[in-house]
């Protein structure tokens, strides 16, 4: 089923910045930007990188396939097969700079025959559907960093590889391991570097989705501004692509 309903994305009134595009980011992300690791205290107060300069971006859609409530949790994989796919993900205040702890990064993204759980078979393909797969959030520490486990997401009809992103403050954790309240800041879609996803694709189990992949320059969110518009730094972790990836990338939001 083709994702037509994010084929234009709706306007937004937010502002959403993401900073320090590139090496940049991925050293800001991880913290290699400076010799010593923040404290809880400066964190919040110091900007991520003093050179780093705030560019405005657009928000993009939230798409068809979010489900509220899911688990505040670092790993998200369920199980499912795929490369290992490390996230870290940075959020600052757009004015400052400075990082804000305390936020929960919330992701959702497709398996690799492109099915999202809670809307399994709208891809083609009839798999076991928990519902909660590939999906879930983290708060950030405190410096501001959100680290999340997943695999490299597949792929569907009418859309490029990518990954669903929101940002919320103030939220309560529950009990049942989810989470309640909050403000949601940001709204986005993380996307992958189109010569590392031809390497994904053309290996198992990835080669298992035979539906026409959409490449990064034929999508219809994703507007060619790299990290500006939510392309993210990509790491190999080992020698082939099977030993995965670790994704950064400085996500900017107006509080």
């Amino acid at each position: 089923m083709t994702d037509t309903s994010e084929a234009t994305p709706t306007p937004v009134g937010r502002r959403t910045v993401l900073i320090a595009t590139g090496a940049t980011a991925a050293a800001v992300a991880v913290g290699a930007a400076a010799p010593e690791a923040p404290t809880a205290d400066a964190a919040d107060a110091t900007p991520v990188a003093a050179a780093a300069v705030c560019t405005l971006t657009k928000e993009m859609t939230e798409g068809p396939y979010y489900l509220d409530g899911q688990y505040v949790r670092a790993d998200i994989t369920e199980g499912k097969t795929g490369f290992p796919l490390k996230l870290a993900l940075t959020v600052v205040d757009d004015d400052t700079c400075a990082v804000i702890p305390n936020a929960l990064v919330e992701i959702w993204h497709s398996d690799v025959l492109g099915e999202y759980s809670g809307y399994v078979g709208n891809n083609g393909h009839s798999e076991p559907d928990s519902g909660t797969f590939l999906r879930g959030g983290v708060l950030t520490d405190s410096s501001g960093v959100a680290n999340i486990t997943t695999v490299y997401p597949g792929w569907y009809r009418g859309r490029c590889v990518h990954i669903h992103v929101k940002v919320h403050v103030n939220v309560t954790l529950t009990s049942d391991g989810s989470f309640t309240g909050g403000t949601e800041l940001h709204t986005g879609q993380l996307f992958f570097d189109e010569t590392i996803t031809t390497r994904v694709a053309a290996v198992s189990p990835y080669t298992t989705n035979t539906v026409t992949r959409t490449t990064l320059a034929q999508d219809s969110i994703y507007d060619d501004a790299g990290a500006s518009s939510g392309l993210l730094t990509l790491t190999a972790i080992g020698s082939s692509p099977s030993a995965g990836y670790t994704g950064t990338l400085t996500l900017g939001v107006e509080r």
